[in-house]
């Protein structure tokens, strides 16, 4: 497997020996904290994104905000670089560790501090799993909206760094849309603030800058989040269509009817087969395609959406729609949806994880060139993705013990990238930039935007020391990858020009 190493001009170098940082980190840390040798620091080598890794320097695992506030001091005083890493769940590489640096684990901030029904806020640390957080205010009638499909594992503080989203975002938005404040501290030690209890902030939405920015601009170890009222009545709509575009139509259709489901999801053929052989969902085998759709509220509003839906959806040409007819069948068509990544995992030596973003309108036409790519390059596809947003997850089929296939997926996933900016889309919805997309920003956005980006991070962190060589490329970088603008109408996919 390769081992992603920064681009000469993002390494971060510095005269400390691994020794002594490790009598200096052991001075403020219990020593159990402090790990460095190899045996233990290997299972840190890397995130959900496992075929890059990289043994990291050392680890450290405090307990508390003071000890990372002297962590960071310490590493900003020496120049030592700083990795911080919560439950190891991306999909980007954006937690994978430095070989000369420092990876902070928050694991051990755990604790849910603070539960506001009155006010429908909790207040939570970094390592707070998703999940947990609605199973804690559920007695209260609320619960937190946005649901990854690793919301099980998943934390808080990774959710934040990477704007996560779920199933449910389409109506309840992302995490930049459900979170109040966070204390974060800055490079130098410094703890801050950003936001409030309050539902707006004078000065500048500093809050939605740092969320999404993907641990390099301060380590956050607190976040204040909004709750809402668990709907009345939730009922989801399974639609199965005998071709991928015209379930891609449909789903513009929805949007355009004025109908906002609080759940829009899709998966084609070779998804809906991994899932039901894994899950027994109740899924279509002879479908094509199949659409979840839910709506919630008021149960009278919900059944008269939901009957709407169905009178487009057979107008669109629909092969099957069938009702959730309890909350038990309802979970489990979900359970089915959320559980994709698995089950392809068992039909599959390996899978490379796609994360673009794309306008509704643009679906069915992507869907016909994702097959198109997927013939080119003899690697297969499972498409499933968030349509409702437009937040595209293909999983490429591949195996890595067979030389090149692992190469030749990520070229394929490289060109579904290109092809989402070319239809006005973005090279990531959730999962991030980190290492993996990273040279894909040289395509994404112009030398001028991507100085504003360094100049942010330099307002931030003047040594750049956090989470160094992910996100946002040098310009040097852009420049060896010999970068084809969009904006200069250079078009990776000149026969999609009309577009």
């Amino acid at each position: 497997m390769p081992i992603i190493q920064p681009h000469i001009s993002e390494k971060i170098e510095h005269q400390v020996s691994k020794k002594h940082m490790v009598r200096q980190l052991k001075k403020l840390l219990p020593k159990h904290c402090v790990l460095s040798e190899p045996e233990q620091l290997r299972p840190f080598e890397c995130d959900a994104l496992s075929a890059y890794h990289c043994v990291p320097w050392l680890v450290v695992l405090p307990e508390t905000t003071a000890q990372v506030q002297e962590i960071l001091a310490l590493c900003y005083r020496l120049g030592v670089p700083v990795v911080a890493r919560g439950a190891g769940t991306g999909l980007a590489g954006g937690a994978i560790p430095l070989d000369n640096g420092v990876l902070i684990s928050l694991a051990k901030f755990n604790r849910i501090l603070e539960i506001d029904s009155a006010n429908r806020l909790a207040v939570v640390e970094p390592g707070v799993t998703n999940l947990s957080i609605s199973e804690a205010v559920a007695g209260c009638g609320l619960y937190y909206a946005p649901d990854p499909s690793s919301q099980v594992a998943c934390t808080i503080g990774g959710n934040v760094a990477e704007n996560s989203g779920g199933v449910h975002c389409l109506k309840y938005g992302l995490t930049t849309h459900n979170v109040l404040r966070i204390k974060l501290i800055c490079m130098d030690g410094e703890l801050v603030t950003i936001g409030s209890h309050a539902l707006d902030n004078p000065g500048y939405d500093l809050l939605s800058l740092l969320t999404g920015s993907e641990g390099m601009l301060g380590v956050i170890v607190e976040v204040t989040v909004k709750l809402l009222p668990i709907p009345e009545f939730a009922q989801v709509m399974m639609i199965a269509f005998n071709e991928i575009e015209k379930a891609g139509a449909a789903v513009a259709s929805i949007i355009a009817e004025g109908l906002i489901p609080a759940g829009l999801e899709m998966m084609d053929k070779t998804t809906i087969h991994a899932v039901e052989n894994f899950v027994h969902a109740g899924y279509p085998m002879d479908a094509e395609a199949i659409l979840l759709c839910e709506m919630d509220g008021m149960r009278i509003q919900v059944e008269i959406d939901l009957q709407k839906v169905e009178r487009l959806m057979r107008d669109m040409g629909a092969t099957s729609i069938r009702m959730a007819h309890s909350e038990q069948e309802r979970q489990r068509m979900w359970a089915g949806r959320k559980s994709a990544f698995p089950a392809v995992g068992r039909i599959s030596a390996d899978y490379y994880c796609m994360d673009g973003t794309i306008p509704r309108h643009q679906l069915a036409l992507v869907l016909k060139e994702i097959s198109a790519l997927s013939e080119k390059f003899g690697l297969t596809v499972a498409n499933v993705f968030h349509a409702g947003d437009g937040n595209l997850h293909p999983l490429i089929l591949y195996n890595a013990s067979i030389a090149g296939e692992l190469e030749k997926a990520e070229q394929l996933g490289g060109e579904i990238l290109k092809l989402s900016i070319q239809v006005g889309g973005t090279i990531t919805g959730e999962h991030g930039v980190g290492v993996e997309k990273i040279n894909h920003m040289c395509y994404q956005f112009q030398e001028s935007e991507l100085a504003v980006f360094h100049g942010i991070k330099l307002a931030f962190d003047e040594k750049g020391l956090l989470n160094p060589g992910k996100a946002v490329p040098s310009l040097a970088r852009c420049a060896e990858f010999g970068a084809m603008h969009v904006h200069d109408g250079q078009l990776p996919f000149p026969e999609l020009e009309r577009f």
